[in-house]
């Protein structure tokens, strides 16, 4: 069983598991997290570094952000649902 303080905590710079954070330094990914699940732990990156994503839903959202929204969830669908391990639960979660 790991330690309270794991190492890939450090790492990576976050404050706890399953806690995501940008990455603006990162080439490719926009996020990183150590997705805790029971015993597993993994660290994951996800994000397209510099995508303009849909967001969190707002109340005067435009028709094309909601299609762009749906579309994304519908194409991730069953990664989404595989749950905490998988980098589409986290960028659903985090950036749309």
């Amino acid at each position: 069983m790991p330690s309270k303080k794991d190492p890939r905590l450090a790492r990576v710079g976050v404050s706890g598991f399953n806690k995501p954070k940008r990455t603006p330094s990162h080439p490719k990914k926009s996020h990183v997290v150590v997705a805790k699940e029971g015993d597993k732990i993994k660290t994951i990156r996800f994000g397209e570094q510099g995508a303009k994503t849909a967001g969190k839903p707002k109340k005067g959202e435009g028709d094309k952000m909601r299609k762009k929204r749906a579309s994304f969830k519908a194409r991730h669908g069953k990664n989404i649902k595989k749950g905490k391990m998988s980098a589409a639960y986290w960028a659903n979660k985090v950036k749309w």
